[in-house]
């Protein structure tokens, strides 16, 4: 989350010198979610689904910055903006998770994800 907020920074209207204030509060609240994230606070979930929302009405030319990873995580109405195939990658991932924990095999995510996303060359 911390690479996608640094990458925002790069972005109009989030590099400009003198931020309107709707972007001060939008950067701010990314930052307060990164924490909570962080520290697994109560309302982390909903939290996110709010600001990948606002991410996606409020600045649109700006989506495709948003990892749909974050869409997946986060769930709820986020999953509106994903199509169901790829939902039903997300879904497989999990499974492929869940059965490499369930048998104490090691699971690197990134790998697995390139390979089911056809990502791998």
């Amino acid at each position: 989350m911390e690479q996608t907020y640094n990458q925002l920074l790069g972005h109009y209207p989030f590099n400009l010198e003198d931020l309107p204030l709707q972007e001060q509060e939008f950067l701010a609240s990314y930052l307060d979610l990164v924490e909570q994230c962080n520290n697994l606070s109560q309302d982390y979930i909903e939290n996110g689904q709010v600001l990948c929302i606002s991410w996606i009405r409020a600045y649109s030319e700006l989506a495709p910055l948003l990892p749909r990873d974050l869409l997946w995580f986060f769930g709820g109405d986020c999953l509106h903006y994903m199509p169901d195939e790829e939902i039903e990658q997300f879904q497989r991932l999990d499974e492929l998770r869940f059965a490499a924990e369930s048998s104490a095999a090691v699971f690197d995510y990134a790998t697995e994800r390139a390979k089911l996303f056809n990502l791998v060359h």
